[in-house]
């Protein structure tokens, strides 16, 4: 697949982070979450009335934008088309699973305050040793960063110092996830297996399932898409987005020029892998459940899919493919769910030959830049 496409970083300062399409992402995205959060807590009396469902549902379509804009980072900007970055994401909300599993306590099925109900059902003694720690919500958090970065870290380092690139990477980064996939199902390594996570009950002792917490949830969704777009936006207005996008166009001339490419690689390639787990932190708590086929290649595809339709380098349309498209998922899976395959394959192959620049290339100027 070619990796050329839009993304040149604007020039000028950092100072041109907060352009006029930066500034109106932020003030919508407020706007939105503070519109949902108003007409759920102001009760079913209120103006514009929210249910609790829409506002988890739209929590959730933020964690996807958030993990959309971190593929959108390493494929618009860095050429580098990641086919399992959805592992990225699974890694974070496992890492925050394992305290909503603790938090269960006594509540749970078999009463047990020290282990969760999966282990006392295969007959485990006690927490295996990595599960320690879990129990803290400021270990959980870091973990939830950590465990992302550190696998993409090691991962990255292996494939960029070998040189892996173009569609050897996209490959052996979806087999990545599958190797994941497969190594989660097993009920010995202490993650559920196929039933995974769920039945969460509290977080730092409030019901996971109060509004309070709901709005609470989505709007740190919310916060962590907005911090992320900012930080894509910096690097790519910076002196390493102009490096990532050389890297993009011609990575064989920018390493005759001197450049260390493989750092640059590895340097955005990890920051885009903790900024999904961030997103699938908070992703688990308002979906309430977790399981190993969030790391099937599939989910990868189909954010990749989204970032081609929102179009890629541009961040902005990374976000609004992410929530297109699961409208859509959500709308068609509950009448025709058999056909959602068929229309997620025919929409990426509609965009790529009508749609190279996705949406975001509709609103560009006749000069090529977007507004």
């Amino acid at each position: 697949m070619e990796d050329k496409g839009p993304g040149v970083p604007a020039k000028g300062a950092p100072g041109r982070i907060l352009d006029r399409p930066a500034r109106i992402f932020c003030l919508a995205l407020a706007g939105a979450v503070g519109l949902l959060s108003w007409g759920l807590l102001a009760g079913p009396g209120a103006f514009l009335h929210a249910e609790p469902y829409t506002v988890i549902i739209f929590g959730k379509y933020l964690c996807y934008a958030t993990l959309a804009l971190s593929i959108d980072l390493v494929w618009g900007y860095l050429g580098i088309l990641s086919l399992g970055h959805g592992a990225f994401f699974a890694l974070g909300g496992y890492a925050f699973g394992m305290y909503l599993m603790r938090q269960i306590g006594a509540r749970g099925v078999y009463g047990d305050s020290g282990l969760p109900d999966f282990m006392v059902f295969l007959g485990w003694d006690g927490l295996p040793w990595y599960w320690l720690g879990s129990g803290s919500f400021v270990f959980s958090c870091l973990l939830a960063v950590l465990a992302p970065g550190l696998l993409a870290l090691v991962f990255g380092w292996t494939a960029f110092r070998s040189r892996v690139s173009g569609v050897y990477f996209s490959i052996i980064s979806q087999a990545l996830a599958y190797a994941l996939m497969l190594a989660f199902f097993l009920n010995g390594l202490g993650f559920g297996g196929n039933n995974g996570f769920t039945d969460f009950k509290a977080i730092l002792g409030r019901d996971v399932r109060s509004a309070g917490m709901s709005c609470a949830l989505m709007a740190l969704s919310g916060l962590l898409l907005m911090a992320s777009y900012l930080v894509c936006r910096y690097l790519a207005v910076s002196r390493l987005g102009l490096a990532m996008v050389a890297i993009r166009d011609d990575e064989a001339r920018v390493r005759f020029a001197g450049y260390r490419v493989e750092r640059v690689k590895l340097f955005v390639f990890t920051v885009s892998a903790m900024m999904a787990g961030l997103a699938g932190a908070l992703y688990v708590p308002q979906a309430g459940i977790i399981n190993p086929g969030l790391f099937a290649p599939v989910f990868s595809v189909e954010m990749v899919v989204c970032v081609a339709l929102g179009g890629r380098g541009t961040l902005y349309g990374a976000v609004a493919g992410a929530i297109l498209v699961n409208l859509a998922k959500s709308a068609l899976t509950g009448s025709f769910p058999l056909a959602w395959p068929f229309v997620l394959g025919g929409l990426f192959v509609a965009v790529a030959v009508f749609l190279p620049r996705g949406l975001a290339g509709l609103l560009a100027r006749p000069g090529g830049r977007e507004p």
